[in-house]
């Protein structure tokens, strides 16, 4: 392991980051907010939802605003550099094992991750207005929480980029993630799908189903929620199968 290597690439990742934060936030961020203000403002305040939903809403959001900035800042350039760009041959000359490159470009996607869910928390607060009550009060839990989330989203952006080609981007966005965001229980909490046993059941495939409920139940404990150590279990496990398949495939990438 040659850390001046590795901190030397993180350091490029985030000059190119800050480079292009606006257009990131906006990447990352619209989509998200946009559902806010609709659900959590105009649903609210004409009284076809109740006020309560706004502090249910918010860690939901929360969640898919990370799931999306950690895979769209690690899958994204990583099909551009090894099927456009190139770009990849330059970072598999460092003086680093290759298996690292791939570590270090999820330890990136994971910063822009965890700042990406932490912006959406003021930025949907002044959307929503009054009647959002968060509780700060578990620090630990949250935090392992967002660290597993963040992780997740930047492991499977690994494996991702690494199997998509350009040609297939827009059908890893119509079967993948949106299908994630639509089932991953960000908008309403698992427990509202009991009406329907073979959904409750079946969305559990989804990871986004554990980062919503787990950023819910350290966020909100007083709303319904999974319990906080079956979701970190299941994080874990999903973390760690991502983050093997996604490092086996990168190294065949840059072998090949």
């Amino acid at each position: 392991m040659n850390w001046k290597t590795f901190f030397a690439l993180l350091a490029r990742d985030r000059h190119v980051v800050r480079r292009n934060l606006i257009p990131m936030l906006l990447q990352n961020l619209l989509q998200p907010l946009l559902f806010t203000f609709v659900f959590g403002r105009v649903m609210t305040a004409s009284g076809m939802m109740p006020a309560a939903y706004k502090s249910m809403l918010l860690p939901g959001v929360m969640a898919i605003s990370m799931v999306l900035a950690g895979v769209q800042a690690v899958a994204m350039p990583l099909i551009t550099e090894f099927q456009f760009t190139r770009e990849i041959e330059d970072r598999l000359l460092a003086p680093i094992e290759i298996g690292w490159l791939a570590v270090e470009k999820i330890v990136a996607g994971m910063i822009q991750a965890m700042f990406a869910g932490l912006v959406v928390i003021p930025a949907a607060w002044l959307l929503m207005g009054s009647g959002v009550h968060l509780d700060f009060g578990r620090p630990f839990e949250f935090l392992a929480v967002a660290l597993l989330v963040a992780l997740f989203s930047s492991s499977g952006g690994l494996a991702l980029g690494c199997s998509v080609g350009q040609t297939q981007i827009g059908l890893m966005f119509s079967l993948v993630l949106a299908p994630m965001m639509m089932f991953g229980c960000a908008y309403y909490p698992w427990s509202a799908l009991e009406s329907f046993p073979v959904l409750h059941i079946a969305v559990l495939v989804n990871p986004l189903v554990y980062a919503s409920e787990g950023l819910r139940g350290a966020l909100v404990p007083n709303v319904p929620h999974m319990n906080t150590l079956v979701v970190i279990g299941a994080l874990a496990v999903i973390d760690a199968g991502l983050l093997v398949l996604g490092l086996r495939k990168f190294r065949q990438k840059a072998v090949s």
